[in-house]
Protein backbone atom coordinates (compact mmCIF):
# COMPACT_ATOMS: atom_id res chain seq x y z
CA UNK A 1 0.00 0.00 0.00
CA UNK A 2 0.85 3.71 -0.67
CA UNK A 3 1.38 5.67 3.08
CA UNK A 4 2.77 8.73 4.61
CA UNK A 5 5.54 7.68 6.59
CA UNK A 6 7.21 9.74 9.27
CA UNK A 7 10.72 8.36 9.31
CA UNK A 8 11.79 11.79 11.02
CA UNK A 9 10.68 14.62 12.42
CA UNK A 10 10.30 16.87 9.64
CA UNK A 11 10.51 13.73 6.80
CA UNK A 12 7.17 12.48 5.78
CA UNK A 13 7.91 10.11 2.85
CA UNK A 14 5.12 8.92 0.55
CA UNK A 15 6.17 5.56 0.39
CA UNK A 16 4.99 1.63 -0.18
CA UNK A 17 4.63 0.03 2.82
CA UNK A 18 3.43 -3.53 3.27
CA UNK A 19 -0.20 -4.09 4.14
CA UNK A 20 -1.05 -4.22 8.11
CA UNK A 21 -0.53 -7.44 9.93
CA UNK A 22 -3.90 -8.23 11.72
CA UNK A 23 -4.13 -9.81 15.26
CA UNK A 24 -6.47 -11.15 17.02
CA UNK A 25 -9.88 -8.76 17.56
CA UNK A 26 -8.54 -6.64 14.40
CA UNK A 27 -9.67 -5.39 11.13
CA UNK A 28 -8.37 -3.76 8.22
CA UNK A 29 -10.21 -0.52 6.96
CA UNK A 30 -9.31 0.89 3.72
CA UNK A 31 -9.27 4.77 3.93
CA UNK A 32 -11.54 6.52 2.38
CA UNK A 33 -11.50 10.06 3.86
CA UNK A 34 -8.95 11.17 6.45
CA UNK A 35 -8.68 15.15 7.93
CA UNK A 36 -5.59 16.63 8.49
CA UNK A 37 -5.61 18.36 12.69
CA UNK A 38 -3.91 21.26 13.47
CA UNK A 39 -2.32 18.71 16.21
CA UNK A 40 -0.60 16.70 13.22
CA UNK A 41 1.46 19.89 12.15
CA UNK A 42 3.94 20.18 14.65
CA UNK A 43 4.17 16.39 15.23
CA UNK A 44 5.32 15.89 11.73
CA UNK A 45 7.54 19.10 11.61
CA UNK A 46 8.33 20.07 15.47
CA UNK A 47 8.10 17.24 17.65
CA UNK A 48 7.93 13.98 16.27
CA UNK A 49 5.64 10.93 17.40
CA UNK A 50 6.38 8.70 20.41
CA UNK A 51 8.19 6.06 17.99
CA UNK A 52 9.67 6.30 14.08
CA UNK A 53 8.63 5.52 12.13
CA UNK A 54 4.87 6.04 12.14
CA UNK A 55 2.31 6.62 9.88
CA UNK A 56 0.26 9.96 11.34
CA UNK A 57 -3.25 10.74 10.72
CA UNK A 58 -6.00 10.00 13.60
CA UNK A 59 -8.98 11.99 11.93
CA UNK A 60 -10.70 9.17 9.08
CA UNK A 61 -13.18 7.00 8.40
CA UNK A 62 -13.39 3.94 5.82
CA UNK A 63 -14.17 0.86 4.93
CA UNK A 64 -13.99 -2.62 6.18
CA UNK A 65 -12.34 -4.68 3.72
CA UNK A 66 -10.67 -7.81 5.89
CA UNK A 67 -10.69 -9.32 9.55
CA UNK A 68 -8.34 -11.74 11.88
CA UNK A 69 -11.59 -13.80 13.81
CA UNK A 70 -15.40 -13.92 13.60
CA UNK A 71 -15.77 -10.89 15.80
CA UNK A 72 -14.06 -8.74 12.84
CA UNK A 73 -15.76 -10.85 10.22
CA UNK A 74 -19.70 -9.15 10.97
CA UNK A 75 -17.77 -6.07 9.64
CA UNK A 76 -16.30 -6.55 6.11
CA UNK A 77 -18.00 -4.14 3.85
CA UNK A 78 -19.34 -1.79 6.45
CA UNK A 79 -18.50 2.11 5.84
CA UNK A 80 -16.94 2.95 9.78
CA UNK A 81 -15.42 5.92 11.69
CA UNK A 82 -12.91 5.03 13.88
CA UNK A 83 -12.51 6.53 17.43
CA UNK A 84 -8.55 6.80 17.42
CA UNK A 85 -7.95 5.60 21.05
CA UNK A 86 -7.25 2.79 22.16
CA UNK A 87 -7.91 2.31 25.36
CA UNK A 88 -6.24 -0.13 28.05
CA UNK A 89 -9.36 -1.68 29.91
CA UNK A 90 -7.36 -1.54 33.25
CA UNK A 91 -6.81 1.37 34.64
CA UNK A 92 -9.20 3.20 37.45
CA UNK A 93 -10.81 5.69 34.22
CA UNK A 94 -11.06 2.78 32.26
CA UNK A 95 -12.80 0.34 34.76
CA UNK A 96 -15.03 3.30 35.20
CA UNK A 97 -15.67 3.50 31.35
CA UNK A 98 -14.12 7.44 31.06
CA UNK A 99 -11.76 5.82 28.30
CA UNK A 100 -11.02 9.22 26.92
CA UNK A 101 -8.93 9.55 30.07
CA UNK A 102 -7.00 6.15 30.17
CA UNK A 103 -3.82 6.62 31.77
CA UNK A 104 -1.98 4.08 29.52
CA UNK A 105 -3.71 4.56 25.88
CA UNK A 106 -2.49 4.03 22.79
CA UNK A 107 -3.14 6.26 19.61
CA UNK A 108 -3.88 5.75 15.77
CA UNK A 109 -1.73 8.60 14.15
CA UNK A 110 0.81 9.32 17.19
CA UNK A 111 1.74 5.93 19.01
CA UNK A 112 0.06 3.46 16.50
CA UNK A 113 -0.12 4.01 12.59
CA UNK A 114 -2.91 5.75 11.46
CA UNK A 115 -4.98 7.51 8.51
CA UNK A 116 -2.69 8.91 6.31
CA UNK A 117 -2.25 5.24 4.40
CA UNK A 118 -4.24 3.27 2.38
CA UNK A 119 -5.09 0.82 4.53
CA UNK A 120 -4.99 0.85 8.63
CA UNK A 121 -5.48 -1.58 11.59
CA UNK A 122 -7.99 -0.98 13.99
CA UNK A 123 -9.25 -2.70 16.92
CA UNK A 124 -12.96 -3.53 16.13
CA UNK A 125 -13.69 -2.42 19.58
CA UNK A 126 -12.76 1.36 17.82
CA UNK A 127 -15.20 1.03 14.95
CA UNK A 128 -18.79 3.00 14.77
CA UNK A 129 -20.92 1.90 11.80
CA UNK A 130 -21.76 4.86 9.63
CA UNK A 131 -25.44 5.12 8.94
CA UNK A 132 -26.23 5.64 4.87
CA UNK A 133 -26.89 9.45 5.07
CA UNK A 134 -23.45 10.44 7.02
CA UNK A 135 -20.65 10.74 4.03
CA UNK A 136 -17.36 9.48 4.48
CA UNK A 137 -16.25 13.13 4.54
CA UNK A 138 -18.26 13.93 7.37
CA UNK A 139 -17.42 10.42 9.08
CA UNK A 140 -13.71 11.45 8.77
CA UNK A 141 -14.48 14.60 11.13
CA UNK A 142 -16.21 12.31 13.64
CA UNK A 143 -13.24 12.84 16.08
CA UNK A 144 -13.17 16.65 16.43
CA UNK A 145 -16.98 16.81 16.31
CA UNK A 146 -16.95 14.96 19.32
CA UNK A 147 -14.07 16.92 20.90
CA UNK A 148 -16.33 19.61 20.39
CA UNK A 149 -19.87 17.95 21.89
CA UNK A 150 -17.12 16.51 24.91
CA UNK A 151 -16.03 20.04 25.65
CA UNK A 152 -19.85 22.33 25.57
CA UNK A 153 -21.29 19.06 27.79
CA UNK A 154 -18.01 19.92 30.37
CA UNK A 155 -20.48 23.41 30.83
CA UNK A 156 -23.77 23.99 33.05
CA UNK A 157 -25.11 25.35 29.97
CA UNK A 158 -28.54 27.10 29.85
CA UNK A 159 -30.26 28.80 26.95
CA UNK A 160 -29.87 32.44 28.15
CA UNK A 161 -26.61 32.05 28.30
CA UNK A 162 -24.33 34.10 26.29
CA UNK A 163 -21.39 32.36 25.25
CA UNK A 164 -17.91 34.31 23.96
CA UNK A 165 -15.61 31.70 21.37
CA UNK A 166 -12.28 32.89 20.92
CA UNK A 167 -10.77 31.41 18.15
CA UNK A 168 -12.96 29.54 15.15
CA UNK A 169 -10.72 26.86 13.74
CA UNK A 170 -12.47 23.54 12.96
CA UNK A 171 -12.97 22.97 16.72
CA UNK A 172 -14.08 26.66 17.41
CA UNK A 173 -16.88 26.23 14.51
CA UNK A 174 -17.76 22.92 15.86
CA UNK A 175 -18.53 24.50 18.81
CA UNK A 176 -20.65 27.13 17.52
CA UNK A 177 -22.57 24.49 15.57
CA UNK A 178 -23.30 22.74 18.64
CA UNK A 179 -24.10 25.83 20.62
CA UNK A 180 -26.96 25.56 17.93
CA UNK A 181 -28.69 22.08 18.36
CA UNK A 182 -28.25 23.67 22.41
CA UNK A 183 -30.56 26.49 21.38
CA UNK A 184 -27.76 29.00 22.37
CA UNK A 185 -28.98 32.20 20.46
CA UNK A 186 -26.55 34.68 21.83
CA UNK A 187 -22.90 33.87 21.19
CA UNK A 188 -19.63 36.38 19.90
CA UNK A 189 -16.55 35.06 18.51
CA UNK A 190 -13.09 36.25 18.19
CA UNK A 191 -10.81 35.86 15.42
CA UNK A 192 -8.09 37.16 13.15
CA UNK A 193 -9.43 36.79 9.28
CA UNK A 194 -12.76 37.95 8.28
CA UNK A 195 -13.18 34.19 6.61
CA UNK A 196 -13.90 32.51 9.75
CA UNK A 197 -17.17 34.51 10.84
CA UNK A 198 -18.35 33.92 7.76
CA UNK A 199 -18.16 30.37 7.61
CA UNK A 200 -19.69 30.58 11.10
CA UNK A 201 -22.77 32.70 10.08
CA UNK A 202 -23.59 29.95 6.79
CA UNK A 203 -22.52 26.61 9.25
CA UNK A 204 -23.82 27.96 12.33
CA UNK A 205 -26.34 30.60 12.72
CA UNK A 206 -26.10 34.09 10.78
CA UNK A 207 -27.40 35.91 14.08
CA UNK A 208 -23.85 34.71 15.72
CA UNK A 209 -21.67 37.83 16.23
CA UNK A 210 -18.06 37.73 15.12
CA UNK A 211 -15.06 40.14 15.56
CA UNK A 212 -11.88 40.63 14.10
CA UNK A 213 -9.52 41.71 16.65
CA UNK A 214 -7.99 43.66 14.73
CA UNK A 215 -10.86 45.82 14.30
CA UNK A 216 -10.53 46.97 18.40
CA UNK A 217 -10.65 46.42 22.20
CA UNK A 218 -12.42 43.01 22.44
CA UNK A 219 -13.57 43.38 26.15
CA UNK A 220 -15.02 46.93 25.36
CA UNK A 221 -17.33 45.13 22.21
CA UNK A 222 -18.04 41.84 24.35
CA UNK A 223 -19.45 44.17 27.36
CA UNK A 224 -21.26 46.29 25.02
CA UNK A 225 -23.23 43.16 23.55
CA UNK A 226 -23.67 41.75 26.88
CA UNK A 227 -24.65 44.88 28.98
CA UNK A 228 -21.68 45.67 30.41
CA UNK A 229 -22.07 42.51 32.41
CA UNK A 230 -19.53 39.98 30.47
CA UNK A 231 -20.45 37.34 29.05
CA UNK A 232 -21.87 34.17 31.17
CA UNK A 233 -19.24 31.36 29.54
CA UNK A 234 -16.19 32.00 27.85
CA UNK A 235 -14.24 29.32 25.51
CA UNK A 236 -10.72 29.43 24.18
CA UNK A 237 -10.47 27.45 21.47
CA UNK A 238 -6.95 29.05 20.64
CA UNK A 239 -4.82 27.73 23.08
CA UNK A 240 -2.96 31.04 23.17
CA UNK A 241 -1.88 32.86 26.86
CA UNK A 242 -3.51 35.62 24.91
CA UNK A 243 -6.78 33.95 24.40
CA UNK A 244 -7.12 32.27 28.26
CA UNK A 245 -6.52 36.09 29.57
CA UNK A 246 -9.10 37.64 27.03
CA UNK A 247 -11.58 34.70 28.52
CA UNK A 248 -10.98 35.50 32.38
CA UNK A 249 -11.29 39.01 31.13
CA UNK A 250 -14.15 39.04 29.31
CA UNK A 251 -16.38 36.39 31.63
CA UNK A 252 -18.93 37.78 34.35
CA UNK A 253 -18.48 37.75 37.60
CA UNK A 254 -19.22 33.93 38.70
CA UNK A 255 -19.29 32.63 35.56
CA UNK A 256 -17.64 29.88 33.46
CA UNK A 257 -14.61 29.41 31.62
CA UNK A 258 -13.59 26.33 29.15
CA UNK A 259 -9.92 25.43 28.07
CA UNK A 260 -10.10 23.88 25.17
CA UNK A 261 -7.24 24.34 22.42
CA UNK A 262 -4.43 22.79 22.55
CA UNK A 263 -1.56 25.11 24.32
CA UNK A 264 0.28 26.71 21.10
CA UNK A 265 3.53 26.93 23.96
CA UNK A 266 4.58 27.57 27.59
CA UNK A 267 1.08 29.02 29.16
CA UNK A 268 1.27 31.13 32.52
CA UNK A 269 -1.46 33.40 34.25
CA UNK A 270 -0.07 36.88 34.76
CA UNK A 271 -0.93 37.92 38.05
CA UNK A 272 -3.74 39.96 37.49
CA UNK A 273 -5.34 37.29 35.17
CA UNK A 274 -5.04 35.39 38.22
CA UNK A 275 -6.92 37.95 40.82
CA UNK A 276 -9.33 37.73 38.10
CA UNK A 277 -10.11 33.60 38.67
CA UNK A 278 -10.30 34.62 42.69
CA UNK A 279 -12.18 37.47 42.74
CA UNK A 280 -14.61 36.76 40.01
CA UNK A 281 -15.27 33.47 41.69
CA UNK A 282 -14.80 31.48 38.19
CA UNK A 283 -15.37 27.99 37.30
CA UNK A 284 -12.55 26.93 35.26
CA UNK A 285 -13.17 23.67 33.44
CA UNK A 286 -10.64 21.57 30.78
CA UNK A 287 -11.49 19.08 28.27
CA UNK A 288 -9.85 16.49 26.26
CA UNK A 289 -10.55 14.06 23.72
CA UNK A 290 -14.35 12.43 23.38
CA UNK A 291 -16.31 9.88 25.42
CA UNK A 292 -16.76 6.72 23.03
CA UNK A 293 -18.39 4.14 25.39
CA UNK A 294 -20.13 1.85 22.84
CA UNK A 295 -23.43 2.97 24.20
CA UNK A 296 -26.72 5.56 22.88
CA UNK A 297 -25.51 9.18 24.81
CA UNK A 298 -21.71 9.16 24.63
CA UNK A 299 -20.29 12.04 22.05
CA UNK A 300 -19.35 9.37 19.27
CA UNK A 301 -22.97 8.04 19.20
CA UNK A 302 -24.44 11.57 19.77
CA UNK A 303 -22.42 13.04 17.31
CA UNK A 304 -23.74 10.42 14.77
CA UNK A 305 -26.97 10.98 15.15
CA UNK A 306 -27.07 14.51 14.58
CA UNK A 307 -25.10 14.09 11.47
CA UNK A 308 -27.64 11.67 10.58
CA UNK A 309 -30.39 14.06 11.46
CA UNK A 310 -28.44 16.86 9.67
CA UNK A 311 -28.59 18.83 12.64
CA UNK A 312 -24.82 19.09 13.11
CA UNK A 313 -22.79 18.91 9.31
CA UNK A 314 -18.90 19.28 10.33
CA UNK A 315 -18.47 18.51 6.31
CA UNK A 316 -19.00 21.83 5.69
CA UNK A 317 -16.10 23.27 7.09
CA UNK A 318 -14.42 21.40 4.75
CA UNK A 319 -12.66 24.24 2.60
CA UNK A 320 -10.11 21.82 0.71
CA UNK A 321 -10.60 18.67 -0.86
CA UNK A 322 -7.08 17.18 -2.11
CA UNK A 323 -6.86 13.49 -3.49
CA UNK A 324 -4.59 11.31 -1.59
CA UNK A 325 -1.36 11.37 -3.39
CA UNK A 326 -1.51 15.71 -2.80
CA UNK A 327 -1.73 15.28 0.55
CA UNK A 328 1.58 17.33 1.39
CA UNK A 329 -0.17 20.50 -0.38
CA UNK A 330 -2.15 20.09 2.60
CA UNK A 331 0.31 20.13 4.98
CA UNK A 332 2.20 23.45 3.23
CA UNK A 333 -1.05 25.24 3.34
CA UNK A 334 -1.60 24.38 7.11
CA UNK A 335 2.58 24.78 8.14
CA UNK A 336 2.51 28.20 6.06
CA UNK A 337 -0.89 29.59 6.42
CA UNK A 338 -0.62 30.25 2.93
CA UNK A 339 -4.09 31.02 2.22
CA UNK A 340 -7.05 30.41 4.57
CA UNK A 341 -8.15 26.86 5.01
CA UNK A 342 -10.47 25.31 8.12
CA UNK A 343 -10.51 21.81 7.50
CA UNK A 344 -8.33 19.94 4.91
CA UNK A 345 -9.68 17.17 3.79
CA UNK A 346 -7.98 14.10 1.61
CA UNK A 347 -9.94 11.62 -0.04
CA UNK A 348 -9.46 8.30 -1.59
CA UNK A 349 -10.50 8.66 -5.40
CA UNK A 350 -11.62 11.99 -5.75
CA UNK A 351 -11.35 16.11 -5.22
CA UNK A 352 -14.09 18.19 -5.49
CA UNK A 353 -12.63 21.35 -4.09
CA UNK A 354 -9.36 23.06 -4.28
Amino acid sequence: MKAYVLNKIGQLDYMERPLPRLKEGEVLVKVGAVGICGSDIPRIFETGTYHFPTIPGHEFAGTVVDAYDAPGRSWIGKRVGVFPLIPCGRCTSCIERQYEMCSSYDYLGSRSDGGFAEYVKVPVWNLLELPEGVSMEAGAMLEPASVALHAIRRLELREDDTVVIFGLGTIGCLVAQWLRTFHIEKVLAVGHRKEPGILMHKTASKDYLYRMEEEGNMREWIYEKTQEQGADIAIDCAGSPVTVANCLECVRPGGQVLLVGNPQGEMAFSKDSYWKILRKQLRLAGTWNSSFAHQAGDDWHESVRHMEAKSLQPERLITHELAFGNLSQGLRIMRGHVEYYNKIMVLENKVRRK
